[in-house]
């Protein structure tokens, strides 16, 4: 994995900017991000991860080079998709790729509830769902990084979603990573993805950086000691939700 360049990085900056217009994007917070590489972790907006998005960009602008995001796998399934995120810098999972852009102090991005958080319905909204996945705690302790979390008021209202995908696709029967291909939602111009998302205002807080090893010494495969970690990160995300939206505190949604 490279750096971000050519025709790939300009159409994402054109492409973000705009948007960051659209939806009167701001950030708080940047200065926490000055430092040494860190994992950034966000909450998953619906359907897609808007906000982590434009910071990406926001990030470009501040530091000189765009964040290495990790995306879904089917990514790599799709030619055109893969050359664009490869452009990027973007990679699907950790490997040689992510120890080089650590190597060379640069900040990676994953949004670990992925479409199990983004592709819900209108009920379940700014509430935390990781679920048990503990890759992005393994990455983070592999490679050292701090974790910093992100969030933001208004992800989740850029589109009404009708449905559960990771519910409807149990009850179809389709591989889990295929899922979020099944969801519906509604935005000011008719259904997703044939309306742009409804022009809300989304204010993003970037939190304090987590050190890992402030509790000690955690090891790959100690489970519990994964959880506690876990439940930590989760807890801090699920803060900045509550905070940015002005909500009263909510726990984290399993």
């Amino acid at each position: 994995m490279t750096g971000a360049g050519g025709v790939p990085l300009a159409t994402w900056l054109a492409c973000w900017r705009l948007l960051q217009l659209y939806h009167r994007y701001t950030v708080a917070g940047l200065e926490h991000l000055d430092g040494p590489p860190a994992l950034i972790v966000g909450y998953h907006g619906r359907p897609l991860a808007l906000d982590m998005c434009m910071l990406t960009v926001a990030l470009h602008d501040r530091l000189g080079y765009l964040p290495h995001g990790i995306v879904h796998r089917g990514v790599e399934t799709v030619p055109p998709l893969k050359w664009f995120a490869d452009g990027l810098g973007f990679v699907t999972e950790d490997g040689e790729g992510v120890a080089a852009a650590v190597a060379r102090g640069e900040h990676i991005v994953t949004t670990p509830g992925g479409a199990r958080e983004g592709c819900r319905d209108f009920r379940h909204r700014y509430e935390v769902s990781w679920g048990g996945h503990l890759g992005y705690l393994r990455l983070a302790l592999k490679h050292r990084l701090p974790i910093v979390p992100v969030a933001a008021a208004g992800a989740d209202d850029t589109y009404l979603g009708l449905n559960d995908a990771e519910a409807v696709g149990r009850w179809l029967r389709v591989p889990r990573r295929w899922a979020w291909a099944l969801w519906m939602g509604v935005g000011p111009l008719g259904f997703y993805p044939f309306s742009p998302p409804f022009p809300v205002r989304l204010r993003q807080l970037v939190g304090a950086p987590i050190d890992l090893a402030a509790d000690g010494t955690t090891r790959l495969d100690d489970s519990e000691g994964l959880l506690r970690l876990h439940r930590r990160v989760t807890g801090a995300v699920q803060a900045l939700l509550d905070r940015a939206t002005g909500r009263s505190p909510h726990g984290v949604h399993a």
